[in-house]
């Protein structure tokens, strides 16, 4: 059974000033999720689920049937394509958005749009972010290791301060394993930046704590996650008590760390902690986009891919 991947690209890119789903930062106008679906396929996923906004659905669409057109898996079926919409008002009943909240109700939210189309084990990643080759093969081979088993998860972790932009702070899922490489907390910190004593900050979404410091070399989620397809219910569940605490909260969003977490508090599933000798790099600032391009273009010219990536 081959595993899919599922690519949150439902954001609206407010900080970036566009979709970033949708910009060419290749030599050949590649986006970053044309450089994922490479790396997965290499490392034997069969399936591409989308999680796009309604309104740029047909968009997306339209890009996936021209760049991936006769592209193989490994054993030479067809690359399958779903595409999901996340929006405000899916949600379990009886709980409706307030008319004012105008953003969707985050990555953990946009994960459950998928459940009636993924029926085996699965990776999440962003749309907007580069994870490596490495860390594609690391998290396959888990994944096909793992194709009849409930209740065991993973994701893949990268360095604190090896996932930093320079343009302004983030927010990261900052994790803590114990020795046994078994997640034990994970929690969504947000404005974490690198300061000029060398030390990282940002402020815990968690317990409320503001300018609170972090070991640069701490492993965080990039939102590179392996499930099995039991998550759904478990997580769905999570999901409607949530909502019962934070259905009037406008800017309040349910993000896959705080589920794990939850998972792992109770007790009901586990998470390992994989490590990857890739290095994580992204398109948070429109400030970041030259960087990118200028890395793409290091990729071609070393011949890490081919270019054009799909030709």
């Amino acid at each position: 059974m081959k595993p899919t991947l599922l690519v949150l690209a439902a954001g609206m890119g407010s900080r970036y000033g566009g979709l970033k789903q949708m910009d060419g930062l290749g030599p050949c106008g590649e986006t970053i999720i044309d450089y994922s679906i490479y790396d997965a396929v290499q490392a034997g996923f069969g399936k591409i689920v989308y999680i796009v906004r309604e309104y740029f659905k047909e968009q997306m669409e339209a890009h996936c049937r021209e760049k991936y057109a006769g592209v193989k898996c490994i054993d030479g079926t067809p690359l399958v394509f779903e595409f999901v919409t996340q929006e405000l008002d899916k949600l379990p009943a009886p709980y409706k958005p307030l008319p004012e909240r105008e953003k969707p109700w985050g990555t953990a939210h946009a994960v459950l749009m998928a459940k009636d189309v993924i029926k085996e084990p699965f990776a999440v990643i962003n749309g907007d972010d580069y994870y490596g080759k490495d860390a594609f093969a690391v998290l396959g081979k888990w994944l096909s290791n793992h194709s009849s088993t409930t209740g065991q998860y993973c994701l893949v972790g990268f360095q604190l301060d090896h996932t930093l932009s320079e343009s302004g702070g983030v927010s990261r899922g900052v994790c803590t394993a114990g020795p046994d490489g078994m997640l034990t907390k994970v929690e969504e910190c947000h404005n974490v930046a690198k300061e000029a004593d060398g030390r990282c900050y940002g402020d815990n979404s968690v317990t409320g704590a503001v300018h609170e410091e972090y070991p640069c070399c701490a492993p965080v989620s990039m939102n590179m996650w392996g499930f099995t397809p039991d998550y759904f219910n478990l997580s769905e569940e999570v999901f409607k008590q949530f909502l019962k605490d934070n259905i009037g909260e406008l800017k309040k969003e349910f993000y896959i760390p705080y589920v794990v977490d939850s998972f792992i508090k109770s007790g009901i599933a586990s998470c390992e902690v994989l490590h990857t000798s890739s290095h994580w790099f992204g398109v948070t600032f429109k400030e970041d986009r030259p960087g990118v391009v200028a890395k793409f273009r290091e990729f071609a010219d070393a011949g890490v891919y081919p270019t054009p990536l799909y030709g």
